[in-house]
């Protein structure tokens, strides 16, 4: 489900602290404003217990560019290609406003994410040294949302 505005704040704030370590977390008023910038807009991903929504992603796009600003996965919902539906609905949406291309970091600790990624075909584009709070490089990454909705 595609959100926007100000209103999804809190849900996505909630979610963002079920998916993060503390010092990651993004709060209600940093969501808040995210998601008055134009072109900004969520997606949340249903199906966790209880009917609960089990992840949340955030995007920009701006002229024909797009970037994966966070995605999360609740723990008890992981490793259920979740993550995956949520990138390939919000590749399809950028792609809709417009977009030929999509960027994102991540971790290079994160194999699960790193391999996600690449199966959607994002390409290595940069590095950001010690750029996490572990000291971990980013790895940027780039892709096609035709392609990447297209899974």
């Amino acid at each position: 489900m595609i959100l926007s505005g100000p209103a999804a704040a809190e849900l996505l704030a909630a979610l963002h602290a079920q998916c993060f370590p503390p010092g990651e977390r993004w709060d209600q008023a940093a969501m808040t404003g995210l998601l008055a910038v134009p072109g900004c807009f969520a997606c949340v991903a249903a199906g966790g217990p209880r009917g609960r929504p089990s992840g949340m992603a955030l995007i920009r796009v701006a002229a024909d560019e797009a970037e994966l600003l966070t995605i999360g996965v609740v723990p008890d919902s992981r490793r259920r290609g979740i993550a995956n539906g949520l990138l390939i609905e919000l590749a399809a949406a950028a792609a809709a406003r417009g977009a030929m291309r999509l960027f994102l970091e991540v971790s290079v600790a994160n194999a699960a994410a790193l391999a996600l990624y690449r199966d959607r075909g994002f390409e290595e584009v940069g590095r950001r040294r010690r750029y996490y709070p572990d000291d971990s490089d980013a790895v940027v990454m780039a892709g096609n949302p035709t392609v990447i909705s297209a899974a």
